[in-house]
């Protein structure tokens, strides 16, 4: 067997990234962040990020807005923004997701 380590980022405990987004657990492969209850925006910068991102939304809506296509994010949708894709979200209204960004972000 490997060795194994097991790894627990409490939720209330959890660091908070620049962004607003709440770092959860991470490994060498995949990292998890919780977006939570994000103010309605349609500002956010168009971005290319390096990694793979799949989230999953909890509450709110929302657009994702990727490679020219909108596509609308509702609760108990998930979505996928491959590495490289050029990309922005609009907040609809207060949202609040979880994303797993391969490698990590």
């Amino acid at each position: 067997m490997s060795d194994t380590t097991i790894d627990k980022v409490s939720g209330a405990q959890a660091p908070q990234g620049p962004d607003g987004q709440r770092h959860l657990a991470t490994g060498k492969q995949v990292a998890m962040r919780m977006w939570v209850d994000e103010a309605p925006t349609d500002d956010k910068p168009s971005a290319a990020r390096p990694y793979e991102t799949v989230g999953y939304v909890i509450s709110g809506r929302a657009e994702l807005v990727i490679e020219g296509r909108t596509v609308r994010l509702e609760p108990g949708d998930s979505w996928l923004v491959p590495a490289g894709a050029e990309h922005t979200y609009r907040i609809l209204e207060r949202f609040t997701a979880i994303e797993a960004t391969s490698p990590p972000a």
